[in-house]
């Protein structure tokens, strides 16, 4: 797949002075424009004396417009072993010049040769944010091996390998810092505009530009591995796999193209013994037949939509891995959402600290966090990322420490002795009492307490907890607003479980689940609602998020959720799945639209035809404009 990545980059890119890579992405619409000239000069010469002239610009007209489209129908029909529009137009054009209608013949195979221009600027416009992804990615790092600095391309680093990223430079790969600290602008990744800081031990993304200071970063993922990488990928097979619609669009062509071709054969010589037609007449009915009846407009009304449609999510940060979920986003009935790192941050906040009267605040904390930095707990973590945010004071460390496996921790300071942990540690009787009874208050809001005693007396506790997004009530407004059912699936406890819900402004709750719990209630979602999508991030949804019709993940979820998803945000934006559920729903009107309008304007001119009210130039500019019609109705969607 990388391999496929590289060689979009390569098509993209061109040579500086190379001019035939640089007209090569519009040589359909240059040739459909020589076509157009040829025509107009055949045109001009059919009026004089110059017949020949004229027959040999219609008949270059014919080889410079249709080659393209030829040798597409040709290739395709040898290959399938089954005709196809292609081969309808040719067939169409042809039967034209043989009755002497050379600009009728050529107009038609320069409109064709136009519509099929806008297919392939339609194909390109949804390879475009893979194209200026590409152009982001640095092609050369400087790896570090024993001290000294080499040179390399990406593509030969390994995990574990050393690299040197200096002030200015874009990351080559995924990895972890290992030395240094800096602010990463993450806005290719991401889409967010302000820049992160980042120390030694966090995570960096290849495409990444690192703004201000050096960096060694230690490598942790192949390079076709990166979250670089997965978008490309992503994006890629999501245009090479077709939606229901396209997929019956298809099976219903072969089929028409046959019973088209048998009933213009039957049209030659039916007419002139039932109606009395005249040979000429038939011959020239069946012709027009032959034009109109071609499913152009039918076989244009999807896919140039959902390339629109996946090109338009991936250039708001919603990756579609293929037009079938694209399409079933609009079906849905519910959708089930895992908490933590979905509705939730994923990282315990400090929401309350409460002290004993008599001591100060500042001090407490202090101490606390102090303690608490000598653990790697996630609680101990988010204390003391608060105290320094708010006391603005350096941390003092305890003459001794002692941590109580699955208590809490022991500390000495000077005279003092401290414990911080559950409230059996330091007395449950005591910590219910505190404060009139504010742990009990605030565990019913769904938040986990850390107790703090000095001098076997109970000095305050911490209230924490995993704090819902800020765009999660937005998010879920907006789906419950569409009529969508919403419930959170999680392994907290019910009074936890019962507070997120409420703050997230969810439907339902569904907590103490396990994975395998997560699967059973997506199963029984689905026979209650219908289509249902799950929202996760972590390896534990994956199960839940392959069995739902379709699976969201969250950008910087595990690699097992982006893997399973049908659909990712890149930038972890909740308010993005009813924006992706919008489009699916424009997409599908658009693609209803073009059905119905093609359907109408081909039996329209089916019947104009048979009642001998349609000739061929005005039967050629109505199928082929409804072709084009319905393409730049489609193009609608990269809005």
């Amino acid at each position: 797949m990388a391999q496929g990545a590289n060689a979009i980059a390569k098509q993209n890119s061109v040579p500086e002075g190379d001019f035939l890579g640089k007209i090569k992405p519009h040589a359909e619409l240059i040739a459909a424009s020589i076509s157009g000239v040829l025509i107009a000069a055949g045109w001009i010469l059919s009026k004089g004396d110059s017949q020949t002239a004229s027959v040999i610009a219609f008949i270059l007209a014919y080889a410079i417009g249709g080659f393209a489209k030829a040798k597409e129908g040709i290739e395709a029909t040898i290959e399938e072993k089954e005709l196809n529009v292609e081969m309808l137009m040719i067939f169409a054009a042809i039967g034209s010049a043989i009755i002497g209608y050379w600009t009728e013949g050529a107009i038609l195979i320069f409109i064709f040769a136009m519509s099929g221009a806008l297919e392939t600027y339609t194909m390109n416009k949804s390879h475009k944010e893979i194209s200026s992804l590409m152009e982001l990615q640095p092609e050369e790092a400087l790896r570090i091996t024993n001290g000294v600095e080499t040179k390399v391309h990406v593509s030969e680093l390994e995990i574990g390998d050393l690299i040197l990223v200096k002030p200015g430079e874009r990351i080559p790969s995924d990895g972890k810092i290992s030395r240094g600290q800096t602010t990463i602008d993450q806005a290719a990744i991401t889409g967010e505009s302000i820049p992160v800081s980042k120390d030694a031990g966090d995570d960096v993304f290849g495409g990444t530009v690192n703004l201000t200071g050096s960096l060694t970063v230690e490598i942790t993922k192949a390079n076709d591995e990166t979250l670089f990488q997965k978008i490309i990928q992503l994006v890629q097979n999501a245009q090479s796999e077709k939606s229901p619609s396209q997929l019956f669009i298809e099976r219903f062509e072969g089929t028409y193209v046959k019973v088209v071709l048998a009933v213009v054969v039957l049209m030659m010589f039916v007419p002139h013994f039932l109606l009395g037609w005249s040979w000429t007449e038939t011959f020239y009915r069946a012709m027009i037949l032959l034009v109109v009846a071609s499913p152009c407009a039918l076989v244009a009304s999807i896919m140039p939509a959902t390339l629109s449609a996946i090109s338009n999510g991936a250039k708001h940060g919603i990756l579609f891995k293929g037009g079938i979920h694209l399409e079933n986003l609009s079906h849905l009935k519910a959708i089930a959402f895992d908490k933590t790192g979905t509705l939730t941050k994923g990282k315990p906040e400090v929401t309350d600290v409460i002290v004993a009267e008599g001591l100060e605040r500042d001090e407490v904390l202090l101490k606390a966090a102090s303690i608490e930095s000598h653990s790697n707990h996630p609680l101990a973590n988010a204390i003391v990322k608060f105290a320094r945010e708010s006391l603005g004071r350096e941390l003092v460390h305890p003459e001794s420490i002692e941590d109580v496996s699955g208590w809490g921790v022991k500390a000495h300071f000077e005279n003092e002795d401290w414990k911080i942990g559950k409230a059996d540690f330091v007395g449950r009787p005591a910590a219910e009492a505190f404060s009139n009874g504010a742990a009990v208050e605030l565990a019913s809001e769904g938040k986990t307490i850390v107790f703090i005693e000095r001098n076997n007396q109970l000095a305050g506790l911490i209230a924490l907890k995993d704090v819902v997004r800020e765009e999660t009530k937005q998010a879920i407004d907006l789906l419950k607003s569409e009529g969508i059912y919403t419930v959170m699936l999680t392994g907290d406890s019910k009074n936890t479980a019962k507070a997120i819900a409420a703050e997230s402004h969810v439907d339902g709750y569904i907590a103490e689940c396990l994975p395998e719990t997560k699967v059973q209630q997506l199963k029984k979602l689905k026979e209650d609602h219908g289509q249902v999508a799950m929202v996760g991030d972590g390896i534990n949804d994956a199960p839940a998020l392959a069995t739902a019709n379709v699976g969201i993940a969250m950008g910087e979820g595990s690699d097992v959720a982006l893997e399973t998803a049908d659909v990712v945000l890149m930038k972890n934006d909740l308010p993005k799945i009813a924006e992706a559920i919008n489009l699916s729903r424009r997409m599908n009107r658009i693609v209803k639209q073009n059905i119905v309008f093609s359907i109408l304007v081909i039996m329209a001119l089916i019947a104009s035809n048979f009642l001998q009210f349609l000739d061929l130039p005005y039967g050629v500019i109505g199928h082929e404009g409804s072709t084009i019609l319905v393409i730049l109705n489609s193009l609608r969607l990269l809005k």
